[in-house]
């Protein structure tokens, strides 16, 4: 999808889901494995040219991944988590190499941070919409080019070498799309072929669809430092729920599960992302929507969940040393990035 002019407008929703439909059919031919964990539980929404990317995995042909992360705090929370999840399933399907860029530049210009503390949360990170008025720093207005460098391979010679147009896959939340129209228009004038994407809708909050995950209200999301009392809590006290008002009431009339476009009730959405058995996931939709099961023992199962995702990540994050971090943020040769 997408041609000229697309830092103008974007395609037609509608043609962008079928675009994204094509897309979820072929990956599962070609990548299997989890895809359909990952596409059919509409981790992804929409992709550009993904296809594309496709034709080439499917001809043995070299590309590359490209993600990001704004190291806003210490610590990451579950929306944070789920596009890397993503992301690292596509290099594990495609065994391509991945290269991840942490703005801490960005939050300098826009949040006010100093250099020192930016570059430490883009550290602690690593480890675990244009909007533009004249009281503003350039900074602003110069940082799209900095996130829409990494989507060519001529940014890192020591990496790919002279292979200056090696295509390109991004995995992407779409709040990010402006800039990677902007990219993609900008890139045939440059000589360089258009950037892939493929981007996931967003991750709710745990008041619901409507409400954003914010750093400065802790209750709104899951931490990965989160504990299991904390975690308990959240979910029993903030977990937004589709059930009904009285237990009789919901016998009768069971969950309400089908809000368009999506389930209103929380812990069923987040379950639809973290638990990986999908026929205990069917069953526990079945019998919620119908009223055989509670509010209560659904939120009982995914704090089971949560906490079993969060303890897997501390064990693999305590491992990563200041020495890791050090050899991963290097500018070093890498001469065999497709072997």
């Amino acid at each position: 999808m997408g041609g000229r002019g697309e830092a103008n407008g974007s395609a037609p929703a509608g043609s962008r889901r079928a675009s994204a439909q094509a897309g979820r059919g072929d990956a599962r031919q070609l990548a299997g494995g989890q895809s359909a964990r990952w596409l059919d539980k509409s981790a992804m929404e929409w992709c550009r040219d993904l296809n594309n990317i496709l034709d080439l995995y499917e001809r043995g042909e070299k590309f590359y991944l490209y993600t990001g992360r704004g190291p806003s705090s210490e610590a990451l929370h579950l929306g944070h988590l789920i596009p890397f999840m993503f992301t690292k399933y596509l290099q594990d399907a495609f065994k391509v190499p991945l290269v991840i860029q942490l703005t801490d530049d960005e939050r300098f210009i826009w949040k006010n941070l100093g250099i020192e503390e930016c570059k430490r949360l883009a550290r602690e990170n690593l480890k675990g919409t244009f909007g533009i008025v004249g009281e503003d720093p350039i900074g602003k207005a110069s940082f799209p080019p900095k996130q829409a460098a990494p989507s060519f391979a001529s940014s890192f010679p020591h990496l790919f070498g002279a292979n200056k147009k090696l295509p390109c896959l991004i995995p992407r939340a779409i709040d990010q799309d402006p800039y990677f129209r902007m990219t993609r228009d900008v890139a045939p004038k440059m000589g360089y072929k258009k950037p892939s994407l493929i981007e996931s809708r967003f991750f709710p909050s745990l008041q619901g669809e409507n409400a954003k995950m914010s750093a400065s209200d802790p209750n709104s999301a899951i931490y990965v430092t989160d504990n299991s009392k904390q975690i308990k809590a959240k979910v029993n006290k903030y977990a937004f729920s589709g059930g009904q008002d009285s237990i009789e009431l919901h016998r009768k009339l069971g969950a309400n599960l089908d809000v368009s476009p999506s389930p209103v009730d929380v812990p069923i959405k987040y379950l639809n992302f973290f638990l990986e058995d999908d026929d205990e996931l069917e069953h526990i939709k079945k019998e919620y929507k119908e009223g055989r099961m509670l509010t209560g023992e659904v939120k009982q199962r995914l704090i089971a969940v949560l906490l079993e995702l969060v303890a897997g990540h501390g064990r693999a994050r305590a491992k990563v040393t200041e020495e890791i971090v050090d050899a991963f943020m290097a500018v070093r040769p890498r001469p065999n990035m497709f072997g």
